[in-house]
């Protein structure tokens, strides 16, 4: 029995017990996920920004204290 003809059976066996579209929705799911990491790493890097900046101010709102009370 030639090679593709086995390929073609057992893909088409695969097909009919939707292990095919369990492994299509499994890589589905995968993007999915990888997408909301990226996002959750760009989230992450504002909230950052956010506090550094928050603390320049403090930082910057005590000096000025500082030296008014000199």
């Amino acid at each position: 029995m030639p090679r593709a003809l086995i390929v073609t059976v057992l893909l088409a066996s695969l097909t009919g017990c939707g292990l095919a579209e369990t492994g299509a929705a499994a890589g589905a799911d995968a993007a999915a996920k990888a997408a909301e990491i990226r996002e959750g790493k760009r989230t992450e890097e504002r909230v950052r920004q956010q506090i550094d900046a928050a603390e320049r101010q403090a930082a910057e709102q005590r000096k000025a204290a500082e030296t008014a009370s000199e």
